[in-house]
């Protein structure tokens, strides 16, 4: 398998409308690292770049210290994963597995060894003389990726590969993924998507891209807990983290921000006796909001507009202000109740971010 290093990767076209830049990341033999961000942001040129089916206008990509820039894609030693299926039709499961291997003029002996390990690995052992349309979604996408499991690729790619399925089979089949990374720990692998949970639940490491850059990059828990601005900390998590404007009104180990709207908030975030008076953002996500009665401290105070009971949480949205996003809470339970009541929300001080001028206090 293989260590990846971007340095100063750029993506250019035309030579004026610039798509990437700057593009630095250290990719290690072993990691599954999920590329995360706004539609538009790049992630899927980023990965075609790295594939070698998108020419790299600026910087050096690195294959185990072998600069791959000017490589063709079939020698560099990748295998990719597409959205789409692209399984032959007219071929079983076992022929579309070994197509590649029969066209590099592999032994039968080869083959046949390469086709049932990977098949055994992914349970497709029943189906290896079906055609494709009769196996479901998943079973499709399972033999996209045994098809590329046969090659023994130094690195995987993968591309927004369970978009097309249902929910039900997005499930289980990020389930079965996340098996099959631990059967291959050796493994290098990439992975693009636009839903967080994959992100979460599959990523060694997260890498957020916005603005034509990198914005940050950390383990799924870092960039939740950690998350260097704004932009991360409301592009994690769902529902997206509330930010409400306040004030720093007491500084030390711990701060205190009084909040537009009268409520404070407490948080850990440490500040210094230069940041009196500071102008912040205070962040607490929805499932970090606890309903407050009585006289209890709390940072928001708002009539609740629209319930949403989903059994095991309620989500409240609470009535829109000008100028400001909507608040909304998740409160563990059921909670219909409070539909057109006035709710005040608390939260530890362990659970309050701190952002000025976009960043967290925590980077400065």
């Amino acid at each position: 398998m293989a260590d990846l290093k971007l340095t100063d990767v750029g993506k250019t076209y035309g030579g004026t409308v610039e798509v990437l830049k700057d593009i630095n990341l250290d990719i290690k033999t072993g990691e599954l690292i999920v590329f995360v961000g706004p539609s538009g942001c790049g992630k899927s040129t980023l990965l075609r770049m790295i594939a070698g089916l998108e020419k790299i206008t600026g910087g050096t990509l690195e294959i185990d210290g072998t600069v791959v820039n000017d490589v063709p894609p079939a020698q560099r030693g990748i295998a990719m994963v597409f959205q789409s299926y692209a399984l032959y039709p007219h071929m079983t499961v076992r022929e579309n597995m070994s197509f590649a291997l029969k066209i590099a003029k592999k032994s039968k002996a080869e083959i046949d060894a390469a086709v049932d390990r990977a098949a055994k690995m992914l349970q497709l052992d029943p189906y290896l003389d079906r055609l494709p349309k009769a196996l479901s979604g998943g079973q499709r996408q399972r033999v996209a990726i045994g098809r590329s499991i046969v090659r023994d690729p130094k690195v995987y790619l993968f591309d927004e590969p369970l978009s097309n399925l249902d929910a039900a089979l997005r499930v289980a089949t990020r389930i079965e993924i996340a098996q099959l990374k631990e059967q291959m720990p050796d493994s290098t692998m990439i992975y693009v998507t636009h839903d967080q949970v994959e992100a979460m639940t599959l990523a060694s490491r997260i890498v957020v891209l916005a603005n034509k850059g990198v914005a940050q990059v950390g383990s799924p828990l870092e960039l939740y807990e950690r998350p260097n601005g704004e932009f991360v900390a409301q592009f994690i998590g769902s529902p997206a983290m509330n930010l409400i404007p306040g004030e720093v009104v007491q500084t030390g180990q711990q701060t205190r921000v009084k909040l537009a709207g009268g409520g404070e908030a407490l948080s850990n975030y440490p500040t210094t006796d230069t940041d009196m008076g500071l102008k912040v953002n205070v962040g607490v996500r929805p499932e970090d909001c606890i309903e407050v009665e009585g006289e209890g401290p709390w940072f928001y105070e708002g009539l609740v507009n629209i319930t949403e009971a989903l059994g095991e949480v309620t989500l409240l949205y609470f009535a829109p202000e000008p100028g400001r996003d909507a608040v909304i809470a998740k409160l563990p339970g059921i909670h219909v109740d409070v539909r057109g009541k006035t709710v005040r929300l608390g939260a530890d001080a362990s659970k309050v971010h701190l952002f000025a001028d976009g960043r967290s206090l925590l980077y400065r």
